[in-house]
């Protein structure tokens, strides 16, 4: 199977936009900008910044259009569905312990 490049906000397929990634391109879906550190390989919530790049300088808002010379787009997995991922992953933990999800 070949990994794809998806949307990291919508995950939709991005096979017909053009490579590389420009600063003004946007999902064809959603419209959200796609040199964003969200859909870079190098972001990493985890990590410093945010960044497995150490050379990089830091961009704040990781959802918005960067200048980023680091910027290599990240295949497979979007982010929106790490974030799915999250979510199954709260879910787990509350059956584990009890809590009601809908008293929150």
């Amino acid at each position: 199977m070949t990994e794809r490049l998806l949307c990291w906000k919508c995950g939709a397929d991005l096979s017909r936009v053009f490579l590389p990634l420009g600063r003004r391109d946007a999902c064809p879906s959603c419209r959200a900008e796609l040199h964003v550190c969200r859909l870079c390989r190098w972001f990493d919530p985890r990590a410093p910044q945010q960044c497995r790049e150490p050379t990089a300088d830091d961009v704040r808002v990781k959802d918005r259009a960067n200048f980023c010379g680091f910027f290599v787009p990240r295949l497979g997995i979007s982010a929106l569905r790490a974030a799915d991922g999250k979510q199954n992953h709260r879910a787990a933990l509350d059956a584990l312990f009890g809590e009601d999800p809908e008293v929150r």
